[in-house]
């Protein structure tokens, strides 16, 4: 009996040892789990630092380049600012335009003449240089005097063709040519007109900006053209237009209204005609023949050139641009050719 009491004993202590065996290891791997976590925790814990430092240091340089764009804007808003008022006290004029004006020659041109003109009219230009232009010393001449005259064409639909070598011959040979980058046609040509001014107010500073027909003869009388002796010649051009250079935004020419023509079949047909109203009657404009527009209305289509609306006929358009704007029209008598001086 005794000894069976003992063997239970020794059994009982050998379970409770081994129960305590595994509570041990048991307790020792939750602590080692318990502490992997915790280092894993730490590192977590930088890494979430070191994340969020670099996101807000990301957040930083986005918010500082930000303040510099609105910093370099207000710049350009302050500048463009300056451009406008500067614009308003000039005449529609940009920042750009001054700068242009700085590769420009010192001295101020009294006027640029443009004589439009066409393929097969050169024995028009030959008369108009034998006439009153001149050619060579004697044109060079003229242009120290203040007033630069040059023929004015597009280029051919069928580019390079011989109406076109035409004209390069000739201008080689006298070298008095805008040749513009505009198809040469009838249909356009107030669009001609409009990229003449562009181009003369672009390439030349001058007080005026004038266009001619090629079949007008402009009154300047010299005393010998041939020999360029300009010692005495009398410019009523010159005169005229000198007596309103201190004027802004001058609109010269012969100043008349007239008849807008719906039917197709008339020579004169607008094909807007129903813009202008049922009197069918148009605004107030100069005659086609010879108009002269002063440097800030010239600049003004440089600027617009894109927005610029262009009817069937040049001098309509031309007097279109100026609707609405603070122009002085001059009714000017001596710009009436005989076609237009009764109507």
């Amino acid at each position: 009996m005794r000894s069976r009491g003992s063997s239970n004993r020794f059994h009982s202590r050998i379970s409770a040892l081994v129960l305590s065996m595994f509570a041990t290891m048991a307790t020792i791997y939750v602590a080692a789990r318990m502490w992997q976590d915790a280092e894993s925790r730490v590192y977590l814990i930088q890494q979430l630092h070191t994340t969020t430092a670099l996101g807000n240091s990301a957040i930083s340089v986005d918010n500082k380049l930000k303040v510099e764009a609105c910093r370099e804007q207000e710049h350009k808003l302050s500048a463009l600012d300056m451009d406008l008022s500067a614009a308003r006290q000039e005449g529609f004029v940009s920042k750009e335009r001054s700068e242009n004006d700085s590769t420009r020659s010192k001295k101020r041109l009294l006027a640029v003449i443009g004589i439009i003109t066409t393929f097969g009219r050169k024995k028009n230009r030959d008369a108009i240089r034998k006439a009153w232009m001149g050619s060579g010393a004697a044109l060079r001449k003229l242009e120290e005097k203040g007033i630069l005259v040059r023929f004015v064409i597009g280029r051919s639909a069928n580019r390079r063709d011989s109406l076109d070598r035409e004209i390069d011959n000739e201008h080689r040979q006298t070298d008095d040519f805008i040749v513009l980058n505009q198809v040469e046609a009838p249909e356009e040509c107030s669009n001609k007109i409009k990229f003449f001014f562009v181009h003369a107010v672009e390439s030349w500073d001058a007080e005026f900006y004038v266009k001619v027909n090629d079949d007008v003869y402009v009154n300047i009388v010299f005393t010998d053209i041939d020999s360029g002796s300009f010692d005495c010649f009398t410019d009523t051009l010159g005169a005229t237009l000198s007596a309103h250079s201190d004027k802004p935004r001058v609109y010269m020419g012969c100043m008349k209204s007239g008849q807008v023509f719906s039917e197709l079949t008339h020579k004169w047909y607008e094909p807007d005609w129903w813009k202008f109203g049922n009197a069918k009657s148009y605004f107030r404009h100069a005659s086609g023949e010879i108009y002269a527009l002063s440097r800030a209305l010239a600049q003004f289509i440089s600027i617009n050139r894109s927005i610029l609306r262009i009817y069937a006929h040049d001098d309509v358009s031309a007097g279109s641009w100026f609707i609405g704007l603070d122009v002085r029209h001059v009714d000017e008598r001596k710009f009436c050719c005989s076609s237009s001086s009764t109507g």
